[in-house]
């Protein structure tokens, strides 16, 4: 299996939820929703991906300003390639485009801290997330 890791290489919505799904994230992500995807597609501003010829087989989405944070949204590999090293590729390409200051951020999924802190990350505890509103407010 010969990897080629791309740079803000475009990925289809269909692409995108198929390897979700061949992941640990399909789980965690709106894959049953085709237009949240092809959003969070089209506004990351850092992507990069794995492919093996033609298949996706991984990719790391993040959202910076390239200087001060890089907040990683997914970082996805088929699992059939996982413990290959692509994730941490992935990691390190993503870390090229970076400038010198700047940390990369992530909040790990439950099976995952293990796999980020033997790669170096420090655990964080101070993370906050708001969900959005569940009822429809009317003016």
């Amino acid at each position: 299996m010969q990897i080629d890791y791309q740079i803000n290489h475009p990925v289809s919505c269909a692409q995108f939820i198929e390897l979700l799904d061949k992941s640990t994230l399909g789980q965690r992500r709106p894959v049953d929703d085709p237009d949240c995807i092809q959003g969070m597609l089209q506004n990351s501003n850092l992507m990069v991906s794995a492919w093996d010829d033609d298949k996706l087989v991984g990719i790391a989405r993040s959202m910076t300003d390239f200087h001060y944070a890089c907040y990683l949204s997914d970082l996805a590999v088929d699992k059939a390639c996982q413990g290959k090293g692509i994730g941490k590729e992935l990691l390190a390409v993503t870390q090229t485009q970076l400038g010198p200051h700047c940390k990369l951020i992530l909040v790990a999924a439950p099976d995952a801290n293990s796999y980020y802190e033997h790669l170096g990350y420090t655990h964080n505890p101070r993370c906050w997330v708001l969900d959005p509103p569940t009822a429809t407010h009317s003016k």
